[in-house]
């Protein structure tokens, strides 16, 4: 790579490598590295480093970074639902994006046929390179200097984009998680309710109720929530059943406890 490639590179990553060969091997397709191990002839020849074994570390950095941050981030929620989250963070489709942002596709070493088929923009490529480039960062500079990386440019971008955008996060599905409990209590599932819409037709609000049978115990458990779409207001509602049967299950083990000391 020239150096203006290399500093122009360094600038969109944000960060400045001490071993330059390491972002030069970051972005060099295997098929870059064999080719110029087959120019080679006679005694001098040498083995051409690629970024595969850098994407494979560069993965389990993000994968490690990424958990934490989301541990940290939100304790309250479970596992499962954590898992969804992290996912989507480290997931091909989320990854293309920020390759693409940082313009990864014209910095890549590729071999004549990969660069002929159109190397620069396939989706694998770009996001191993993206791995690759991860690990380097990481080589280079340590584990913090990466970690800001990735929370930087993958992990916090996202989260914020999906929170102004009004998306329901992975890790917000409550509704599924509330299937997931009623199936696991042996108890039918909810019936969602629209009882009330409001507002000009491009800004409604809508008002749902979640309305739950708790096997012939009355009153029923009812989550009553608004929301810009019908879909968010049923999980804000769902939400709130959740809430309110953990509430009720903490009462019931008190109102056991408290008899079995009598």
């Amino acid at each position: 790579m020239k150096e203006r490639e290399i500093s122009a590179l360094e600038n969109a990553l944000g960060y400045h490598f001490r071993r330059r060969s390491m972002i030069e091997q970051a972005v060099t397709h295997s098929s870059q590295a064999r080719e110029q191990e087959s120019q080679q002839a006679g005694e001098n020849k040498y083995k051409v480093n690629d970024n595969e074994q850098l994407e494979f570390l560069g993965d389990a950095v993000l994968s490690l970074v990424t958990s934490e941050e989301l541990f940290q981030r939100f304790p309250q929620f479970r596992e499962g639902e954590l898992s969804k989250l992290r996912a989507h963070l480290v997931s091909e489709r989320h990854l293309i994006r920020v390759a693409q942002r940082l313009e990864l596709g014209h910095y890549l070493r590729l071999g004549r046929g990969e660069e002929k088929s159109g190397g620069r923009s396939k989706t694998a490529l770009l996001v191993d390179a993206l791995e690759a480039v991860l690990a380097a960062i990481y080589l280079d500079g340590g584990f913090e200097v990466a970690r800001d990386f990735v929370l930087r440019n993958i992990v916090a971008p996202e989260l914020e984009r999906m929170a102004r955008e009004g998306e329901t996060l992975p890790v917000t599905d409550f509704k599924s998680a509330l299937q997931e409990t009623l199936q696991s209590l042996g108890l039918s599932q909810p019936a969602y309710v629209l009882v009330d819409e409001a507002g000009p037709e491009h800004r409604k609000t809508f008002t749902v109720e979640a309305r739950l049978n708790m096997k012939g115990k009355t009153p029923e458990l009812v989550g009553r929530a608004q929301g810009s779409t019908k879909k968010n207001a049923e999980q804000e509602a769902a939400r709130q059943l959740l809430t309110l049967m953990a509430a009720q299950s903490k009462a019931e083990t008190k109102t056991a406890a408290g008899a079995a000391d009598k």
